[in-house]
């Protein structure tokens, strides 16, 4: 019999790429938004995230709680923790098991490629933050209220990935044959995550007892630079790479305009030493998993922002 499944935050990045990917294994899936206009092929169900009582009736009858909502980035601190709590409080008067999609903030990216043992130790704010709401949801699982467990990936990319350092503002670029803004420097390895793979690894975690009680860093394709993903989105695109790295002073400057740039100039320092990882644990755990290549999963990513322009121009 096949799962229900219900994805809050379902028409994010990360939570349509969640809602494919269970739609496509067979699972019924059930996509909270706040209008109740969810990805195709799923049930749709309006709700507020941090209105528990709608909450608790969006998650009637699931067995698994994907968590992919959040707040816009410039307003983490002010509505991420609040939210973060509502739902795990829903999720755990309705007895079902959450999965939720971290990222990598929280970790000390100096130690070396980044694992399960690296120390959480964050330098900036938003990264106290990811690892402070990641604590209370581990600490309700210690206390039996709530089952729980933690993906956690980079950066991402992919189809309808817009919004972030990897998103609209890099490839709507590319396709206009403009130069490419990448933070930081454009020759360090950095970890790009994939938005479909991503959602496999979290569907992974939602469907093993085991991957319960903690956080797990999520499988990616081998590090790459900045040149290198250029490049490759330029030629999916027809277009000569034209890279371009965005320093500090650039970041100060644009952030005055942007409050999501503004907000964003605290990670920097990802993108200006090696940023790596080490997923070995998960598929130790979960057995093999197969990444999709940058240099397939790019030119997808080319050809999706480029029909989306193409709408978006009829």
């Amino acid at each position: 019999m096949a799962t229900r499944s219900a994805v809050l935050g379902a028409n994010g990045g990360t939570g349509r790429a969640v809602v494919e990917a269970l739609l496509a294994s067979g699972h019924e899936v059930r996509a909270v938004t706040r209008k109740g206009d969810g990805p195709a092929g799923a049930e749709q169900i309006a709700a507020d995230v941090e209105d528990g009582s709608a909450l608790a009736r969006a998650l009637e009858g699931a067995s698994v709680v994907y968590h992919c909502a959040q707040p816009a980035y410039e307003r983490w601190s002010a509505e991420f923790p609040a939210m973060n709590r509502a739902i795990a409080e829903a999720t755990a008067a309705s007895g079902v098991k959450l999965v939720f999609a971290d990222n990598l903030y929280m970790y000390d990216q100096s130690r070396g490629p980044i694992d399960e043992t690296t120390p959480e130790d964050p330098p900036t704010a938003r990264g106290r933050l990811r690892r402070d709401m990641a604590d209370e949801l581990l600490s309700m699982h210690r206390e039996g209220r709530l089952r729980v467990s933690i993906g956690r990936a980079s950066d991402y990319y992919g189809p309808n990935g817009i919004g972030t350092s990897l998103g609209d503002r890099l490839f709507e670029r590319v396709l206009a044959g403009k130069k490419a803004q990448w933070m930081g420097s454009l020759d360090q390895p950095h970890t790009c995550s994939y938005l479909p793979d991503m959602a496999r690894a979290l569907i992974t975690l939602g469907e093993h007892d085991e991957a319960d009680g903690r956080a797990w860093v999520l499988p990616a394709a081998p590090a790459v630079t900045g040149r290198r993903f250029v490049e490759l989105a330029s030629g999916a695109a027809g277009v000569p790479a034209r890279p371009a790295a965005i320093s500090s002073g650039m970041m100060k400057v644009a952030g005055l305009f942007s409050p999501m740039i503004r907000a964003y100039a605290e990670m920097l320092g990802e993108w200006t030493t090696p940023f790596t990882v080490d997923a070995s644990a998960f598929e130790e755990a979960f057995g093999s998993f197969d990444v999709t290549p940058h240099e397939e999963a790019i030119p997808a990513t080319v050809e999706w922002f480029a029909r989306r322009g193409s709408r978006a121009a009829a």
